[in-house]
């Protein structure tokens, strides 16, 4: 009788081809599904950072401009705009008022009439508009169509040292003097002590068509400044992907302190009752997305509202402050 000896190698079998193709089809699927995953995280993080990025951005510019409209008017312990002058020596590498007329940016009241120019407004301003009024603005500069703010005001504390490059207010509190820092012992400045020297800090706002170079197309809020050599003005910009700027002005036509109307284009005469304002930003993204398109309506203040259909994110923004210096001075009656 024989026997069959069934060894080990016998009942080894390997996989098919077909259970070998299923497997790699199966690894393939799980590899691009991990793939995809990593893919679309990673595009969500790079998203949403470029998001927060710009609503820093937006949220830091949107402090600034509310802080030197809340500051206008200040003059130390002056109440009167009109005390305050400039000394014969005192010039400006670049002045930044319209055209002729020298040391505007000294003034603290307008030729003539005599009005406080501590704020100044243009609305949805064109190049030839801003231009006409501020002279250091380049044509091609601004983008039309955003509003335009100049504020005139002292530093919030007293200097505790003069700069070649800046202009500062001698004053007792009875009368001031704008000077310049280029000559510390200049003013021959008659202002009786006790005296104290505070850093001139004239600004004007708007939104330049660019961040970096001329065409590359990136919205900038920026901001004309006396920092420069001379002193002079020079621009400094604050925030990238800043499209619209628009501001509603709070007037006091009452004399009870409290804005009675809010305008958003008021004449320089309005505007010695302005006690108030409320300022709109439209902030974008600097780099589009190609995953989205954006046909969200876009509507601040008197600004045209529109619909971008582009691949921009966007947000608006917006604050209130209280102008409380030029709302001083008219409850005081000056």
């Amino acid at each position: 009788m024989q026997t069959m000896t069934i060894t080990r190698k016998n009942l080894q079998a390997g996989f098919s081809v077909v259970e070998l193709m299923i497997a790699m089809l199966l690894s393939m699927a799980l590899a691009a599904a991990i793939v995809s995953v990593f893919v679309n995280n990673s595009y969500s993080f790079n998203q949403d950072e470029n998001i927060g990025r710009k609503q820093d951005d937006a949220r830091h510019a949107l402090r600034e401009i509310a802080f030197d409209l809340g500051m206008a008017g200040h003059y130390a312990d002056l109440h009167i705009p009109s005390t305050v002058s400039y000394d014969g020596g005192l010039t400006i590498g670049q002045d930044c008022g319209p055209v002729g007329e020298a040391n505007w940016m000294y003034r603290a009241t307008e030729t003539g009439t005599g009005n406080n120019l501590s704020v100044m407004a243009i609305d949805n301003a064109t190049n030839a508009a801003v231009s006409a009024a501020h002279s250091c603005f380049v044509n091609g500069e601004l983008l039309d169509g955003t509003d335009v703010v100049a504020i005139k005001r002292v530093a919030g504390a007293e200097a505790a040292a003069l700069s070649v490059n800046g202009a500062y207010l001698r004053t007792n509190g009875t009368v001031g003097v704008l000077f310049s820092g280029v000559a510390p012992t200049a003013p021959p400045v008659v202002v009786a002590p006790p005296r104290a020297d505070w850093a001139f800090r004239p600004s004007i706002y708007y939104i330049r068509q660019f961040a970096n170079t001329p065409g590359d197309n990136i919205p900038t809020l920026c901001r004309k400044a006396l920092r420069g050599a001379g002193p002079g003005m020079t621009t400094e910009c604050l925030a990238t992907g800043i499209e619209n700027l628009q501001i509603e002005y709070g007037i006091d036509t009452t004399g009870n302190g409290q804005p009675n109307v809010y305008l958003t284009n008021p004449t320089l005469a309005q505007l010695q009752g302005v006690v108030a304002a409320r300022i709109f930003l439209i902030g974008r993204t600097t780099d589009i997305d190609t995953r989205y398109t954006n046909t969200k309506t876009y509507s601040i203040s008197n600004a045209p509202a529109f619909v971008p259909n582009d691949n921009f994110h966007r947000r608006v923004f917006s604050t209130s402050v209280a102008i409380q210096n030029i709302r001083t001075m008219n409850m005081m009656g000056f």
